[in-house]
C-alpha cells in the first residue's frame, strides 16, 4: 500500500497489463487542513472511520461526495473538463449507493473549487451529514490524456484517509471514477475492490419461443455496453478467462452446438475442438491452461479438460447420468460440479484431475450452477425448490444460506472480492423475460443491473489491471 501522502499516478489504458506508479502534484490548497485531534498519526489511534460490511446494510454511512472541479476548462475527446468532473462524481456516488453500505448526500449542496480539494470545509460537511468526504479534481493534459484526482476524508477527526491519482486515456475516463470508487470502498470497509470490472452476459430479445440471443460486455455499472455477436447464432454461457482477453461460450453455430473462444481485442472466435458431441457449460482455470466443459456421449454427460488452445480432452468424471456445471477453486486445486448420480441434482466437489469425488449438498430439493467464490470460503448455486433461489454454502457442504426468494432466479456469478453475486431472474408465462440482478452476502441488498435488452447468464470478470 502506498503512503497517503503520495498521490499515485496508475496508467488505466484498455489493453495494456503494466501500470507504472510516479508522484502526480495535488492542487494547491488555499489553507492547511486541520491536524487530526490530538496530533496523532496512526489511524487507528485517530478513530479512523470505519464501515461495518454486515451492519452497515440496515444504517448506510452518510458520504458527500461533489463534483470534482477543474483547474481549467478545457475539451477534451471525452468531453469538457467540467462535464466530466459531474459525470465522475456520479459513477463514485451510484457505485457506492449500490452497494448498500453508504448513503451519498446530495452532491449539489456545496460546490467545491479547485483549491478546495486538499483543504475540505470539514465545518460544512459534518452538519450537513456527512461522516466521509470523497473531493477530487479533473484535469486535461496536454498529451490529450486526463488525469483524475480522488481523496477521501474522515469528517469527524478531520483527517485524511487516502488519495489516488489516474492518468488515463479519455476513452477510458469511466474507469477512474470506477477505480475512486473502489479506493473509498476498501478503505473504510476493509474489503477488496470490485467496482472496476466488466461483466459478459447474454443479451435477449424477441418472443420467447424464437429468443434472439447474443454476447454482449459491459462494465459492472451497466456502462460501456456494446454487443460482441450479432445474434446469427445463440449464444450461451460466457465467462472470462483469467487475463480477460478473450471469453469462452457455447455457440449454436449451424445449429451445432459448440464450444467457442472469442478475442476480446480483435473481435475473432475459434472453435475449441472439432467434435460431433455435445459441449457445453465451458470455464477457464485461474491459471488460464484449461477449459473444463460438460460432454455428452451416448446419452451420458460427464466433465472434460482440455488446453485452452485446444486438443485431445481428458475426461474427469465416469458416473451414469449427468456432470455438468464444472468449476474450478481460486488456487485450482478442486472442482465443484452437480451430478445427478445419486437420482436428483446434486453438488459434488473433487480434486482437479478427478480424484476424490464427493457430495456436499444434502438440503430438500435440488441443486445447479455451482460457481467457487474468490475468496475459496463459499461456493454460490441454484435451489430448486418450488421456486429457483440464489444461495451459498460451505465447500465441506455446512452453512447453506439462501439469498434471493424471486420465481426463478438462477446462474450466479461472483464479484471479483467475494461480497456480491450477480444473476438473472426469469418471468413464467408466454411474455416471459429474464433481466440481471445482484445480491451481497447479506441478502438484504438486491438491485436490478441495468442492460440495454433483456438479460440472463451473467459472468462477472475479475478485477481490471
Amino acid at each position: 500500500m502506498l503512503h497517503k501522502t503520495i498521490l499515485t499516478l496508475v496508467v488505466a489504458l484498455a489493453g495494456i497489463g503494466a501500470t507504472q506508479a510516479q508522484t502526480v502534484p495535488a492542487p494547491a490548497p488555499t489553507a492547511t487542513p486541520a491536524p487530526p485531534a490530538g496530533g496523532a498519526s496512526d489511524p487507528q489511534q485517530q478513530g479512523e472511520l470505519v464501515v461495518d460490511v454486515v451492519g452497515g446494510q440496515s444504517a448506510p454511512l452518510g458520504i458527500a461526495i461533489p463534483v470534482l472541479p477543474t483547474s481549467e476548462v478545457a475539451n477534451t475527446a471525452a468531453g469538457r473538463t467540467d462535464v466530466l468532473g459531474q459525470q465522475l462524481a456520479g459513477i463514485v456516488t451510484n457505485d457506492l449507493r449500490n452497494s448498500g453500505l453508504f448513503k451519498p448526500l446530495d452532491s449539489g449542496v456545496r460546490p467545491v473549487g479547485y483549491a478546495e480539494v486538499t483543504a475540505p470545509s470539514f465545518d460544512y460537511w459534518g452538519p450537513a451529514g456527512a461522516a466521509a468526504l470523497v473531493q477530487g479534481f479533473v484535469r486535461a493534459n496536454g498529451d490529450g490524456t486526463l488525469t483524475v484526482g480522488c481523496y477521501l476524508y474522515d469528517v469527524s477527526s478531520r483527517a485524511e484517509l487516502a488519495r489516488q491519482g489516474f492518468v488515463v486515456a479519455p476513452a477510458d475516463w469511466r474507469r477512474a471514477g470506477h477505480k475512486c470508487a473502489d479506493m473509498v470502498y476498501s478503505k473504510l470497509t476493509g474489503e477488496g475492490p470490485y467496482f472496476d470490472s466488466r461483466v459478459v452476459y447474454v443479451s435477449e430479445t424477441g418472443p420467447k419461443g424464437k429468443r434472439i440471443k447474443r454476447l454482449a460486455i459491459m462494465d459492472q455499472d451497466g456502462g460501456n455496453h456494446r454487443f460482441l455477436t450479432n445474434g446469427q447464432a445463440i449464444a450461451l454461457t460466457p465467462r472470462f478467462s483469467p487475463d480477460q482477453k478473450s471469453i469462452v461460450y457455447m455457440n449454436y453455430l449451424n445449429d451445432r452446438p459448440a464450444i467457442y473462444v472469442y478475442d476480446i481485442g480483435t473481435g475473432r472466435q475459434r472453435l475449441l475442438m472439432p467434435n460431433t458431441n455435445l459441449t457445453f457449460a465451458p470455464r477457464v482455470s485461474p491459471d488460464g491452461r484449461w477449459v473444463l466443459f460438460s460432454m455428452a456421449i451416448g446419452g451420458n454427460t460427464d466433465i472434460y479438460r482440455v488446453s485452452i488452445a485446444g486438443g485431445t480432452p481428458e475426461r474427469l468424471t465416469d458416473s451414469p447420468g449427468i456432470d455438468t456445471g464444472g468449476t474450478y477453486s481460486p488456487d485450482g486445486g478442486r472442482i465443484v460440479f452437480e451430478s445427478d448420480r445419486s437420482g436428483t441434482q446434486q453438488l459434488y466437489v473433487m480434486n482437479a484431475d478427478g480424484s476424490q469425488q464427493q457430495r456436499i449438498s444434502f438440503g430438500n430439493g435440488r441443486y445447479a450452477t455451482p460457481v467457487w467464490s474468490p475468496r475459496g470460503n463459499l461456493i454460490a448455486f441454484t435451489k430448486l425448490a418450488g421456486n429457483f433461489r440464489i444461495g451459498v454454502l460451505s465447500p465441506a457442504g455446512g452453512n447453506e444460506q439462501l439469498l434471493t426468494d424471486g420465481a426463478y432466479d438462477e446462474g450466479p456469478s461472483w464479484s471479483p472480492n467475494g461480497r456480491v453475486l450477480m444473476f438473472f431472474r426469469a418471468t413464467g408465462g408466454e411474455g416471459g423475460r429474464a433481466d440481471l440482478w445482484s445480491v451481497d452476502l447479506t441478502g438484504v441488498n438486491l438491485r436490478p443491473v441495468p442492460t440495454v435488452l433483456d438479460g440472463s447468464d451473467p459472468g462477472w470478470g475479475p478485477l481490471r489491471p
